[in-house]
């Protein structure tokens, strides 16, 4: 089954199991969101990658330079592990985890998730690629991809058991718009991959695709 119809089921059964008035608040939130969101202000193909150093899920600094030494690199932002959309999207690049790594890309998922919600996301789908914590949302304001839930969005998702100060570190309510980013060896961006609808995401075949045109 591909991701997108692993996504579009997931949606459904979301859209079938949540009140109404849940859907339309993430409905016109995300319909906001579009209508502001100027995606010719994010990183673009041809931009140079800024450099950073991000925790990974075991509190260990890792920087760009060192995961670059190692080849191309695939990075895939997502929101936080309570994202279901987002558990699929990094098990399905945990599929193809093999290929990845036979044409030498290396595979990174970054969220502003501390540390340890960082670690349980890759204890859950047994993720063998590196999860790091942009904190503060630092590296995705950079690469002009962070947005402000709306309040609306607040009450939801504290019922849904999550505590944004013990997972975030703060109260901001930010997260990255979802992105999947190909850099070359050099820390040239080579593919950008940017939808402010949170069900959308990257195909792993077309990633592989991008690897290949490398």
């Amino acid at each position: 089954m591909s991701l997108k119809a692993e996504l579009d089921n997931a949606y459904a059964s979301f859209q079938q199991a949540a009140p109404a008035a849940v859907i339309e608040t993430f409905t016109t939130g995300i319909q906001d969101l579009h209508k502001t969101f100027d995606p010719s202000k994010a990183i673009q193909a041809g931009q140079t990658l800024p450099t950073f150093s991000l925790q990974d899920a075991t509190g260990t600094p890792i920087s760009s330079t060192t995961l670059l030494a190692n080849g191309p690199l695939l990075i895939s932002f997502y929101r936080g592990s309570w994202c279901p959309f987002c558990n699929l999207e990094l098990r399905a690049l945990q599929n193809h985890l093999p290929e990845f790594k036979a044409a030498g890309v290396t595979l990174v998922a970054i969220s502003p998730q501390l540390p340890d919600s960082s670690l349980s996301m890759a204890e859950k789908n047994a993720l063998e690629f590196p999860v790091l914590s942009d904190i503060g949302n630092s590296l995705a304001r950079e690469l002009g991809i962070v947005w402000t839930q709306p309040d609306s969005f607040k009450p939801i998702l504290q019922g849904f058991q999550i505590d944004w100060k013990k997972s975030y570190g703060d109260e901001s309510f930010e997260v990255p718009i979802p992105a999947t980013i190909l850099v070359d060896r050099d820390g040239v961006v080579r593919n950008v991959f940017l939808d402010p609808a949170y069900t959308a995401r990257l195909e792993p075949g077309t990633a592989l695709e991008w690897v290949a045109a490398l």
